[in-house]
């Protein structure tokens, strides 16, 4: 034996004590001895040396040796105790084997000692290694268990026939399943059933030893699936050791991603076939009003040409400005800018002028415009937004026109009384060329038509049905359309009905007679930056003025409103250098409350008609203006 031991050796003669040590010392034991006579001996001996084996006489005149067996059994068990003694019986040397001793040796028979203590030390040091062994396996266990159960991961553990043996705490919180309930089931119970043939591939996988990370889907307890990466290998006791991360919420991102990187594109793609097309749609009328506008400078034109020439370019213009103000239309839904103006409408009149709009046009390509409507004109007067109201008329009868080539298009309203609350549905019917089902929804959209390649057989912006809709939301409906490819389409839409009492204080009850107001012609002041727009003003108001005279600027028309106190009329542009129109109508108002004054702009805003009023202006019109509408205007101030 290498190792050095220590021996305590319970002994009252000292004869057979020399005689034991001789013995233990030619077997060539590397030992420290200790001798003990005596109990109290014994007891310091045994609490202050870390004793290997202990050697006792049985019988001891003062104390005995099962006593000392006793006391080493209950405070160091794993130490060997040996009995030497001269004689013993065999039931007195069976009771000490079953009170704990390890051996016992005659002491005529001492050659049995040596093997015995070498024997018994071994086994100790064997029994302490392997209570290390185990205490650190229990430690290593402990941890191990530790670290499965407070694993963010669900970990698993499964014989080879897929039935779970262990499941983790994140098991149980990521399926709703308790510990118990889950070692009652097997793998094919919560993988996803349709692809239980590609699971099945990889469990055979996992069984010959391939370690294995894939991506499954686990069904709930509740009945929901979600998605989980699987990391699966085989241990070497033949069991399946996995480990599942929920990805429910990292797959759902990236569909996200993914589908906003479509849409970002999509979006691109759009924007830039409308910006194609909207530089055809405003370089195609401008090519006609500039290139016509060329033709009429040429000398010895006939009046049929001169004629001609000038209708191209007004059809050309009006189509340049239907595009310019689908632009800004959808600029100002799209920036909030757009608001919704609630007050007296007449429908009736609404429809009325968008049918004589659109007549003309009918008329040429041989179409029948047909207008209806069910209400009294009592009835039909309502509160809403009139213009809003007419824009979504405009977009969805000039589509109707747009795309009906032979036949009629129909439209008008009907009262839906029995709605919660009441409500107009309108609708235009047209036998034009119809949608395709797939395009229902695509041409409510903004940048898209129904046709977007460069071979299109139709002019337009592609925005006036988004902007019909969004207008029939402000207001408070819906719109929808049914329509069969090559049958033609009936667009709807609603608006809430709300009855107001009438008023009459139409433009077209104002009589103009002849070249004057109410037996005298006005003063006129038009203040204009422009000299287009105010020889355009000039002539148009040429049959009601008197005299006109001109300011170009807001500090001028000051100027020359208080230069002038007769004056009937001024016309007041809103963007001008160095004072606008809004500062130069608020200082005419310190002086001269009783001027008619009309704001004109070319900006559009609903704003800036408040700005206007609150400037002190009495009305607003809107550039390009209007012959009739600017007469009509004024007729309203100036022939009660």
């Amino acid at each position: 034996m290498e190792k050095r031991i220590k021996i305590l050796h319970i002994e009252d003669s000292l004869k057979d004590f020399e005689l034991i040590h001789s013995i233990i010392e030619s077997g060539e034991i590397q030992h420290e001895y200790f001798l003990a006579d005596n109990e109290k001996d014994f007891l310091d001996i045994l609490n202050t040396e870390n004793i290997d084996i202990i050697l006792c006489d049985y019988n001891l005149p003062d104390y005995s040796g099962n006593e000392a067996l006793k006391v080493t059994k209950d405070k160091y068990s794993s130490i060997p105790f040996i009995f030497v003694s001269g004689t013993i019986g065999e039931d007195v040397a069976i009771n000490a084997m079953l009170n704990g001793a390890t051996d016992y040796v005659l002491k005529h028979k001492l050659e049995r000692l040596v093997p015995a203590i070498k024997r018994a030390v071994n086994e100790r040091e064997q029994l302490i290694k392997q209570k290390e062994i185990e205490k650190a396996y229990q430690d290593s266990e402990t941890k191990f268990q530790f670290i499965m159960e407070n694993s963010a991961d669900a970990i698993f553990i499964t014989n080879q026939q897929g039935k779970y043996v262990y499941t983790n705490k994140a098991v149980s919180a990521m399926l709703s399943y308790t510990s118990e309930e889950m070692k009652s089931k097997t793998i094919a119970d919560i993988l996803f059933p349709n692809n239980l043939e590609k699971y099945l591939e990889i469990f055979k996988q996992i069984l010959n030893g391939v370690k294995v990370f894939t991506e499954i889907e686990l069904l709930k307890k509740d009945g929901n699936y979600i998605s989980a990466d699987l990391n699966a290998v085989l241990l070497p006791d033949g069991r399946i050791y996995g480990s599942c991360r929920d990805i429910t919420e990292r797959k759902k991102a990236e569909s996200e991603l993914i589908e906003a990187k479509e849409k970002a594109e999509e979006s691109d793609r759009l924007k830039s076939a409308f910006l194609a097309n909207m530089s055809h749609e405003i370089r195609t009328p401008m090519n006609g009003i500039l290139g016509f506008a060329e033709l009429l400078k040429e000398p010895n034109l006939t009046i049929d040409e001169q004629q001609d020439y000038i209708q191209t370019m007004q059809i050309s213009g009006a189509r340049m400005l239907n595009t310019i103000n689908s632009i800004v239309d959808i600029s100002k839904i799209e920036s909030g800018l757009s608001q919704i103006v609630i007050r007296e409408a007449d429908i009736n009149k609404n429809m009325e002028f968008t049918y004589k709009f659109f007549k003309p046009e009918a008329d040429i390509k041989g179409l029948q415009l047909i207008l209806k409507t069910s209400l009294t004109d009592k009835e039909a007067f309502i509160q809403t937004d009139s213009e809003k109201v007419y824009g979504i008329l405009t977009n969805l009868v000039r589509n109707a026109v747009k795309f009906t080539n032979q036949g009629s298009i129909e439209f008008g309203y009907v009262l839906k009384s029995h709605s919660e609350p009441a409500e107009l549905e309108f609708y235009i019917k047209d036998t034009g060329v119809g949608i395709p089902d797939n395009h229902k929804e695509l041409i409510f959209e903004r940048f898209r038509q129904s046709s977007e390649s460069n071979s299109r057989s139709y002019e337009g912006s592609g925005l006036g049905l988004s902007i019909a809709k969004s207008y029939v939301k402000m207001l408070g409906g819906r719109i929808w359309v049914e329509s069969e490819e090559g049958l033609g389409s009936t667009f709807y839409f609603t608006i809430p009905y709300t009855v107001v009492s009438q008023e009459k204080h139409s433009l077209e009850n104002l009589v103009v007679k002849k070249n004057h107001i109410n037996g005298k012609k006005i003063k006129i002041l038009i203040v204009e930056d422009d000299e287009i727009s105010s020889s355009l003003l000039t002539r148009v108001l040429q049959p009601i003025s008197g005299e006109v005279v001109y300011a170009r600027t807001g500090a001028e028309a000051v100027d020359t409103c208080r230069n002038n106190p007769d004056l009937d009329l001024v016309l007041m542009d809103i963007r001008m250098p160095q004072m606008n129109g809004l500062e130069a109508t608020q200082q005419i108002r310190q002086f001269n409350k009783e001027v008619i004054i009309i704001a004109q702009t070319a900006h559009g805003f609903l704003q800036d008609k408040d700005k206007a009023i609150k400037a002190g202006c009495n009305d607003y019109i809107q550039k390009p203006v209007s012959k009739l509408l600017i007469i009509g205007l004024i007729l309203k101030y100036f022939n009660n």
